[in-house]
């Protein structure tokens, strides 16, 4: 039997969105597509999220939905000196507070909220993209490597809704660790 560990987390934004905003150059500005934050979302087993730009996209079955650590925005708003960083310019699609996301790479985890379940699985990190110095401020691109979440493939059918919930990991996480950057970066040299 597979141990599991349990964790209390928020779910803080719900992040669903028809259309990608950040694309081309970003002098050029992001495209005006409509963006919800929703109490709720439907989730769809290999599909992702009703109604997202991922929904059913053969490129993007295996990594349809993203989930972020709030922490990580508000480290790296501390260390450049910004923010508050507004979650929803990051796009991505699960906000939450309370979990170290970095150790679920590669395993099936759930998150439990008003009784549904929904079953993903954490394939790979969610790298930034460098329309994060525009959205956000001048560094973060780089601030955020490391810490821009994990791209997940649906493994169920459920109900997700923004509030408390619990992460169910089949590792030990260390919520004092959520905001921490899960990649090696170079030294600087004086």
């Amino acid at each position: 039997m597979t141990p599991s560990y349990r964790y209390d987390v928020e779910v803080l934004h719900l992040l669903v969105s028809p259309g990608h905003a950040y694309f081309g150059r970003a002098r050029e500005g992001a495209a005006n597509v409509p963006t919800t934050d929703a109490e709720q979302v439907n989730l769809v087993a290999g599909k992702g999220i009703v109604g997202d730009r991922f929904f059913g996209k053969a490129a993007h079955m295996d990594a349809a939905v993203t989930v972020l650590a709030v922490e990580a925005l508000e480290a790296m708003a501390a260390e450049l000196g910004a923010g508050p960083f507004d979650p929803l310019l990051t796009r991505r699609n699960v906000v939450i507070r309370g979990a170290e996301l970095g150790p679920l790479l590669g395993h099936d985890f759930a998150l439990e909220s008003l009784g549904d379940v929904v079953r993903l699985k954490a394939g790979r990190p969610a790298h930034p993209c460098a329309w994060m110095d525009q959205m956000l401020t001048a560094g973060a691109h780089k601030a955020m490597r490391g810490r821009g979440g994990v791209r997940c493939q649906v493994l169920g059918d459920g109900i997700l809704h923004r509030g408390p919930a619990v992460l169910i990991s089949p590792v030990p996480l260390d919520p004092e660790q959520a905001g921490v950057a899960t990649v090696l970066r170079p030294s600087r040299l004086p």
